[in-house]
């Protein structure tokens, strides 16, 4: 009798464990980011202000940022990154209504929504992918000597990513030039040409009309990235050209042929930091994302909230 009253207690206890094992789970990770920082972020489309729990807004950022198809390294490594560079901002932005923006002002946030209605059938998929991301990484951060880094990133290098004081104001020790060549194997945005019409080139730069056009490059960085030039006599900034012409780099070259101008340009985005199809290129040669981000940030550490 007794063997029997333990036989059925088990039962009772199993069969719920047994039921629920059976019963196939959300398809959906899901999982409690469990921070007490919020990240206030302007949505520029909307003139709003919103608050973002601190993991929630990296996960925007990766899917803003990186394109979602890469190697789980180099998103590793973006995540870090932006989280690095978010943490900064809320440092420097304190007494601000804000702390970021969601465009390419700051760094690229995309909502849930957002990614449902891009992603569509896949948002899953990828929704997992960049959990494990973030999870694998939660809480991780860059220093330099103990004070979060600057971390800018952008798309392709023009074969070298570029020294901060040569770009930006200010020439931060962990941001140097390092050698990313690589960048050409597996970005397709390496090469890009533009071409314009006379007219529209002179209007662009609100220069006045001429058949001709002179263009004197006064100073480059020491990677060969155009900083000063001069066009008919009217001097720019390089950084000035090339938003006034929608250009992807600072480098590059113009020259004229017959009425039009064809602007060459190499590599995409300012050039300084981590190169996002460098670290790419990195992953699929079997780097580690803790080696992608001591690269392309020189001396830095990898700390954690």
């Amino acid at each position: 009798m007794m063997k029997k009253i333990i036989v059925i207690i088990l039962l009772i206890i199993l069969i719920p464990y047994i039921i629920v094992s059976t019963i196939k789970p959300d398809d959906e990770i899901k999982f409690n980011y469990v921070s007490n920082k919020v990240v206030r972020v302007k949505l520029e489309d909307k003139n709003e202000i919103i608050t973002v729990p601190f993991e929630e807004y990296v996960k925007g950022v990766l899917a803003g940022e990186m394109p979602i198809g890469f190697d789980t390294e180099a998103l590793k490594a973006q995540a870090v990154a932006a989280r690095s560079y978010v943490l900064k901002k809320m440092e420097l932005n304190v007494a601000e209504d804000y702390d970021v923006v969601n465009t390419v002002s700051n760094q690229v946030y995309l909502s849930d929504e957002d990614l449902k209605e891009k992603w569509q059938d896949k948002y899953v998929e990828y929704m997992n992918k960049l959990k494990s991301v973030i999870k694998d990484t939660k809480g991780e951060y860059l220093t330099y000597n103990g004070e979060v880094v600057e971390a800018f990133f952008f798309s392709t290098s023009a074969g070298k990513t570029e020294n901060s004081g040569e770009v930006f104001v200010e020439q931060l020790p962990y941001l140097i030039s390092v050698d990313s060549s690589w960048d050409e194997s597996v970005s397709p945005v390496f090469n890009d040409t533009a071409q314009y019409s006379i007219a529209d080139f002179c209007t662009k730069l609100n220069i006045p009309y001429s058949d001709n056009i002179e263009v004197e490059v006064e100073e480059v960085t020491s990677t060969g990235r155009t900083k000063k030039i001069k066009i008919n006599q009217k001097e720019f900034t390089a950084t000035d050209v090339r938003n006034k012409l929608g250009l992807r780099s600072t480098f590059f070259e113009i020259k004229q042929v017959g009425s039009n101008i064809k602007i060459n340009t190499k590599g995409y985005g300012h050039g300084v930091g981590m190169s996002q199809y460098g670290a790419l290129a990195m992953a699929k040669k079997g780097y580690k994302y803790d080696q992608i981000l001591k690269y392309y940030y020189k001396d830095v550490e990898i700390t954690k909230l």
